[in-house]
């Protein structure tokens, strides 16, 4: 069986205040053109699919355009779940009806984990769909205990499904989780509150192949068969230097998977340029004219008037301008810099910090872990 395996869609995403639907609908577009060229029987979308929980109407039509070619025009089979951006609930709907057209959601998870069983040349191959899945969500749906944490809570869900497959046979799993030692980028949202980055990859060692979503770099995840897609473009300027793909995967007859990925090339990249403002203006052969999506980091120490709008004649789809040498440059921005890159549990624990002159006992921060997962949970749902 060949397949193909895509995630982090993002529809809806919005990049510096601008819309990237255009953007993407080019790259979906593309994507269903390799879908054909492969001869794919079936696609993969391993969550994410929009951006947030109630998306813009745009992407709503981009992603119901794709999915009427995908079942109606090119016949192929398509199984998708839930991120952490998505709304369970939403992505659910209609879910039984369009099982008989060739379409497998997961969005919510539930105490059923009966797999999909597809038929091809050598026989049957189950796929198992997990959705991106918190503790606290397990416990509802499972039972257990308040101490149970993301690794367990992802153990006892997958270990459940690969029980409902037989020994022996080929199985598929899709999950959106975030596996220890993942590479991550800063266009995702942090999941290392209650411990979420450190979910190990070997439950997930016994199917025959593991299509999964969240990390948006394209990576394996503790084996070969254990793989990240990542997302359909670039989220942000950390993801400049990235090669975003398509994973096309043959399943043979004894369930090996051979992959071999795809590039997609957008129609604006992301690009990162650096340099002096006089050089960066005047230089065509070193910084070519372009309408790419573009960060630059200016190197000049003293103050420069109308900067963007100058650049912005040669780079009309200048994003942010990055001063690291100017005189103003201080000890409070440098924190600021520091701040955005930590978790929301970090934040927490500094502050708290300060406020108390106290560090944050584990007790503390297993309650502020469970109450941030609460919260991310009602935002995908659209509840607040």
């Amino acid at each position: 069986m060949r397949f193909i395996h895509t995630a982090d869609w993002h529809l809806g995403r919005l990049f510096h205040g601008q819309h990237l639907t255009e953007d993407q609908s080019y790259l979906l577009m593309e994507f269903l053109r390799m879908v054909t060229e492969t001869k794919a029987e079936a696609v993969i979308i391993a969550g994410d699919i929009y951006d947030r929980a109630v998306p813009p109407t745009e992407a709503v039509e981009l992603f119901d355009e794709v999915l009427a070619k995908l079942l109606l025009e090119k016949k192929v089979r398509v199984f998708y779940i839930a991120g952490n951006h998505d709304s369970a609930q939403r992505l659910d709907f209609g879910r039984r009806i369009m099982a008989g057209q060739g379409l497998f959601v997961r969005g919510s998870l539930t105490p059923s984990l009966e797999p999909v069983i597809v038929e091809d040349a050598y026989g049957p191959v189950y796929f198992q769909l997990f959705p991106y899945m918190e503790p606290a969500g397990v416990r509802a749906v499972f039972g257990g205990d308040e101490g149970l944490d993301f690794d367990a809570a992802t153990g006892r869900v997958v270990e459940t499904g690969a029980a409902c497959i037989p020994q022996g046979v080929r199985s598929v799993a899709v999950a959106h989780a975030f596996l220890a030692g993942g590479q991550v980028s800063d266009s995702e949202r942090p999941l290392s509150v209650g411990g979420s980055s450190n979910v190990s990859p070997r439950y997930y060692r016994p199917f025959s192949y593991t299509a999964l979503g969240h990390l948006h770099n394209p990576q394996r995840a503790g084996a070969d068969h254990i793989r990240y897609s990542g997302s359909l473009m670039k989220y942000s300027f950390e993801e400049s230097s990235q090669q975003k793909s398509l994973a096309v995967v043959d399943l043979d007859a004894q369930g090996q998977a051979a992959v071999e990925l795809l590039p997609l090339l957008p129609k604006h990249d992301m690009r990162r340029i650096r340099g002096y403002f006089d050089d960066i203006l005047r230089d065509r052969d070193r910084y070519p004219a372009s309408d790419d999506y573009l960060l630059a980091e200016l190197l000049d120490t003293d103050t420069i008037l109308d900067v963007h709008g100058k650049l912005e004649t040669i780079f009309p789809n200048l994003m942010q301008i990055d001063r690291p040498n100017l005189n103003y440059r201080s000890a409070l921005a440098d924190a600021g810099q520091v701040r955005r890159q930590q978790s929301e549990a970090e934040l927490f624990a500094g502050f708290f910090q300060d406020m108390t002159g106290e560090v944050l006992t584990e007790a503390q921060r297993s309650v502020f872990a469970e109450t941030a997962d609460g919260v991310f949970r009602r935002e995908r749902e659209g509840k607040i």
